[in-house]
């Protein structure tokens, strides 16, 4: 096995040939090559179900195949070995992670799935005493009749320090903008090939093994967030409202992350990437949130309750004040701030040493984590009715804590015990959708009441009766809400059964 260890940029195009004259010393002559990547699959993907992506790459004339780990932002494990010819061969698959998935069913069902077709410009940097590979490459990944094009830099230590492969990393971000994209090609040809190209991303599942230690847990569960926040910068440049909403779900997650795995992360560092990350979820949140009260609130009531001249100018000045949000998150994801901010998060994730050494396996780390906060919720909720909002929202994230623990800790738990993992994670949902309802509420109220307090004067009467509506028909949902939150929060209980 080897372990490659490489960051990638996306780049615009006219921009790709200034990498290979910035950063760095020169340390070896450039190099040209074409690479045409075939990548296999079963038909139901169980490949990359399982952490695994398989290509066979024709350079010149001869064949490699390529057997991956998925997961790993900065460093994964490789297997590669020469071919006769173009199909893979399964009994090269031995001690390696394909080994228990490769019977001879599995090799009866790969397919072609996608391919890709790159032309390569690379060389070797010299920054301090590492030696770095930047390479370019232009091309394209075709998918059936559907293509999208290639343009991006892998930046991959050959030997020295982790910390020069990021100073490169800034040098040439710096200079050309580049932007950190931990998708490798193998993922943005499944995209391709499900027709997911354009539009929002989901969290991808996370596989944990038995034998991590908590600090490798964190990083698994930590890229995936990042990958989830950066699969979705294009649609937050397109003003996709899913876009936005899955951005912000991801750095909700690391967010997550980070405090539930507070006692071994380094304070100093962790704090600087979490103001960052409370910085980005900032410049998203006012789009998200006058997006819920547009689609939930606005346009109902302009086409059943109110008045009609009421209706026409309240919609009108809150689809004004939405593009404005929505412009304010594209800028944001356009902005150096994000592009820094994504680097200095991956090197914090990569390099962060535990603060204090723990010899727990992650199964017995994550059912103390679990046990423990749900304990706490359950002692808050049985009160419920006596917290304020701010209290109440406060809740509402400690139940998305524990939720987003269920599923990052779900791996470990066998088969048997899934069902119990999703009573709890179906109960949760309930309690952080009712609680979440509730909170959306004040924020409704305050957008409502700014709009009857500012309307122009000719509608002013109009828009202050719909705005009036609106804070009404919330008001009676409250009661209901409540209910639902109570009852689901008297049946949390923890989850009684162990990981493997």
């Amino acid at each position: 096995m080897n372990a490659e260890t490489e960051l990638k940029f996306r780049v615009a195009p006219r921009k790709l040939s200034s990498i290979l004259r910035n950063g760095g010393r020169l340390a070896g002559d450039l190099s040209e090559r074409v690479l045409v990547s075939t990548y296999y699959d079963t038909k139901k993907n169980k490949l990359r179900r399982h952490g695994l992506t398989l290509r066979v790459r024709k350079t010149g004339d001869r064949y490699m195949q390529t057997l991956k780990v998925t997961g790993a932002a900065v460093t994964r494990g490789e297997w590669e070995y020469e071919l006769a010819d173009k199909r893979p061969d399964l009994k090269k698959a031995k001690t390696t992670p394909l080994e228990d998935l490769a019977d001879g069913k599995l090799a009866r069902k790969l397919r072609p799935v996608f391919r890709t077709s790159v032309h390569r410009t690379a060389q070797i940097r010299r920054v301090r005493k590492s030696q770095i590979e930047v390479a370019v490459d232009r091309g394209q990944v075709n998918a059936r009749r559907r293509s999208r094009p290639i343009a991006e830099v892998e930046l991959e230590l050959k030997s020295g320090h982790l910390a020069d492969l990021f100073r490169l990393a800034r040098t040439i971000e710096r200079r050309t903008g580049a932007e950190l994209d931990p998708s490798s090609k193998a993922e943005r040809g499944f995209q391709l090939v499900a027709g997911h190209i354009e539009g929002a991303q989901h969290a991808e599942p996370i596989q944990l093994e038995r034998e991590f230690a908590p600090r490798d847990a964190f990083r698994v569960i930590a890229h995936s967030t990042v990958r989830h926040i950066t699969t979705n910068s294009d649609p937050v440049r397109n003003m996709d409202s899913e876009g936005v909403h899955q951005m912000r779900v991801g750095l909700r997650r690391l967010r997550a992350a980070i405090s539930l795995f507070d006692d071994i992360l380094p304070h100093t560092d962790t704090a600087r990437v979490k103001a960052g990350l409370k910085w980005l979820t900032t410049e998203l949140a006012p789009a998200r949130e006058i997006d819920v009260f547009v689609g939930e609130r606005i346009q109902p009531i302009a086409r059943h309750d109110a008045p009609r001249r009421g209706a026409r100018a309240i919609r009108k000045k809150f689809s004004q004040q939405r593009i404005a949000a929505f412009r304010r998150a594209r800028d944001a994801i356009d902005s150096p701030r994000y592009r820094h901010l994504l680097i200095d998060t991956v090197e914090w994730i990569e390099t962060g040493r535990s603060r204090a050494s723990n010899d727990q396996s992650i199964g017995a780390y994550a059912k103390d984590v679990l046990d423990r906060r749900i304990r706490k919720a359950r002692k808050q909720g049985k009160r419920l009715n006596d917290l304020d909002a701010k209290q109440r929202h406060k809740l509402r994230i400690k139940i998305k804590k524990i939720r987003y623990a269920v599923d990052f800790f779900g791996s470990l738990y066998r088969d048997a015990d899934r069902k119990a993992l999703a009573h709890v994670s179906n109960r949760l949902k309930r309690i952080q959708s009712a609680l979440g309802s509730l909170n959306d509420f004040v924020a409704h109220r305050k957008l409502a009441m700014e709009a009857a307090l500012t309307a122009p004067p000719a509608n002013r009467r109009a828009q202050a009766f719909t705005s009036g509506l609106v804070v009404g028909q919330e008001r009676e949902a409250t009661h209901d809400l409540m209910k639902v939150a109570t009852k689901a929060l008297h049946g949390l209980h923890p989850l009684g059964v162990e990981p493997r």
